[in-house]
């Protein structure tokens, strides 16, 4: 199996209505590699940001059948991962890596 890279295994940030409630409570979303898991998250992030994690919870969307002008198409799922951080930091999502 190839090793996954720590800047590849965490894909991008989820900006929704309730990521934003969740950044109250030192939480933040995360879309991730489907082959990472719980450990290599929590590295990656430690690694990439510089902050400290306590705890990170994945969550599997799965493919939804949509349909759309009487055509069937396929939403894809992804893996989501909510990283909990050490109270009083955060992850500045505006600015780069």
């Amino acid at each position: 199996m190839k090793k996954i890279n720590h800047i590849d295994s965490i894909r991008n940030p989820i900006i929704t209505e309730k990521a934003t409630i969740l950044s109250d409570q030192n939480k933040t979303v995360f879309k991730v590699h489907e082959k990472a898991n719980k450990k290599t998250i929590k590295k990656n992030i430690e690694k990439l940001f510089k902050v400290d994690v306590i705890k990170v919870n994945i969550i599997n969307q799965k493919s939804k059948l949509k349909m759309k002008q009487g055509r069937k198409s396929i939403k894809s799922g992804y893996k989501k991962a909510i990283i909990t951080l050490k109270k009083g930091q955060s992850i500045d999502l505006t600015t780069g890596i």
